[in-house]
């Protein structure tokens, strides 16, 4: 344990197992398992889909967290001052400079897709003034993210809970929050699934997402299962090793990631028992994309049973799951400040504030005042989007895996996998793990990216 650097000296560790886990899977836990997860499945044959992605989570998912995990806790320092003690040099070192672009670049867009969800809070305690069809709910979604204080002010008001959080530090914001935010955002979702198990259609969305036809697997329905897979766990950018430099000793990293891969997938599962059986039973496409959560799902909510108290339940569960990842994507940026910059953590909170804020304006403006304004065809909005998801993610995750598969040192690697009382003998897994980081993430990550570009 490295007893001189920022992390120990301030004491910035979680506190317990509990608020490991709840964090972690918190970070994990966002849009992109309730708004991303439904509609890439629907997109994508729904069981066939989800087969292929459980693959990939185990395969993948869970051996790119702990190298991640292994990053973090054996330097305890921010995304760049681990590559560095860990002398990584050029090119091993990218995933630093990517992994604090992305952070920057994805809260500036999903701030302003969370954001959204604020809005739509209001609108569901108004019954969406009464409107319940889905062509007048996209005219309705499309004027408001047009006008521009409206999308403004919901994108800023989500910037300040997601800075008053990060401002209290790890036992007291991160620890404190995801405890709570956490097992109600479960119970919220366990209710919705509940509810949607006794619509008409509930047997035929069932069977959509978990009877497979096989014959559905292409390769773009593989590549889409990986790309969902880096997106949803949020590996690639620092987010996972900026946590485990806050991890003690005492943490089974395996365990802790497994943990976190497979509550990761059970929320994305639920969301799609949640979702499926109401789009099934209001006769709507499954493959209904991005628009269902805001378009689709307000319309079937307005036609069922206190409609409105279910589309509130839903926003709230949306608002949380989005916190709880953006608390994690600024963490990123904001230890990078603290230690590179040598900041308080409130004043670090403050910079990384100003810069995110700037990107989150334009972003929020790209759908109305700043919307004729395109680079490579794309406004601000698309073109943070695209480069997160399909090149600096991808690109991170890619030389993470390959750094700790083949540079980083065995001992190191075995020390920080290895659980207390197990120091005599390396366990079998771990053998499992290098291989997947050395010959498999690298190459799948690699058709992720290429696929991404084209």
């Amino acid at each position: 344990m490295n007893n001189d650097s920022p992390q120990a000296a301030s004491n910035q560790f979680f506190k317990t197992r509990l608020g490991v886990i709840a964090a972690t899977v918190g970070s994990a836990v966002g849009l992109g398992n309730i708004w991303r997860f439904p509609y890439e499945a629907g997109n994508n044959g729904g069981a066939a889909f989800l087969f292929v992605y459980i693959f990939f989570v185990v395969a993948i998912g869970i051996p790119v967290i702990c190298a991640e995990f292994v990053i973090g806790r054996s330097t305890r320092r921010n995304i760049a001052g681990a590559f560095r003690e860990l002398h990584a040099g050029f090119p091993w070192n990218l995933p630093a400079g990517t992994g604090l672009l992305a952070s920057f670049l994805i809260m500036g867009f999903y701030s302003v897709v969370a954001g959204w969800t604020i809005y739509y809070l209001y609108e569901s305690f108004s019954g969406f003034g009464g409107i319940a069809e889905t062509a007048q709910l996209h005219e309705r979604f499309d004027a408001f993210t047009q006008t521009p204080w409206k999308s403004l002010v919901c994108t800023l008001l989500f910037l300040l809970v997601n800075f008053l959080v990060i401002s209290r530090g790890i036992r007291n914001g991160i620890e404190k929050f995801s405890n709570i935010m956490m097992p109600l955002l479960v119970v919220i979702l366990l209710a919705f699934c509940i509810n949607s198990l006794f619509l008409p259609g509930a047997k035929e969305g069932l069977s959509f997402l978990f009877s497979p036809d096989f014959s559905k697997i292409t390769p773009g329905v593989v590549l889409s299962a990986m790309g969902q897979t880096f997106f949803s766990l949020s590996v690639g950018m620092g987010t996972l090793a900026t946590y485990a430099s806050y991890f003690n000793d005492r943490t089974a990293l395996v365990r802790t990631a497994s943990v976190t891969a497979v509550s990761d997938t059970i929320v994305a599962i639920l969301a799609g028992i949640m979702i499926f059986p109401a789009v099934f039973s209001f006769g709507i496409q499954p493959e209904a994309g991005p628009r269902l959560v805001f378009e689709v799902l307000p319309s079937i909510f307005m036609k069922i049973p206190l409609g409105a108290l279910w589309s509130t339940l839903f926003f709230i569960l949306l608002f949380m799951a989005s916190l709880t990842s953006t608390i994690s994507m600024t963490e990123v940026s904001t230890s990078y400040i603290i230690q590179e910059w040598k900041l308080s953590r409130k004043k670090a909170v403050v910079v990384n504030a100003i810069i995110v804020t700037v990107l989150a304006v334009i972003c929020a403006l790209s759908f109305s005042v700043l919307s004729g304004i395109k680079i490579a065809g794309m406004t601000f909005f698309n073109l943070s989007d695209f480069l997160v998801s399909n090149i600096l993610m991808p690109l991170g995750g890619m030389f993470i895996s390959a750094f700790v598969g083949w540079r980083l040192e065995r001992r190191v690697l075995r020390r920080q996998l290895t659980p207390e009382g197990h120091s005599a003998r390396t366990p079998r897994y771990i053998s499992l793990i290098v291989f997947s980081l050395k010959y498999v993430t690298p190459v799948c990550i690699f058709l992720v990216f290429i696929f991404g570009l084209l």
